[in-house]
């Protein structure tokens, strides 16, 4: 039947890869760097397309700084 394969592993890998949050050992939800702080993310991305990144950065650190509230070590 369309030569697909049938079986637990190929749903185990897909719910797996397609989840954003996990847990770490202390049990606090940690998200990809990709998807934390979109708000500041996006301040920054556009700063930078329009001004440079050398003019911009009070919104570099603002979303350095947010990542480092999420866990990450940037």
């Amino acid at each position: 039947m369309g030569g697909l394969p049938v079986g637990n592993s190929s749903e185990s890998k897909l719910e797996q890869g397609s989840a954003v949050v996990k847990s770490t050992p202390d049990g606090k939800p940690k998200k990809k760097i990709c998807c934390a702080c979109p708000d500041t993310k996006k301040l920054r991305d556009e700063c930078i397309v329009e001004h440079g990144e050398e003019f911009c950065g009070k919104w570099i650190e603002a979303h350095r700084k947010c990542l480092r509230a999420e866990g990450f070590n940037v």
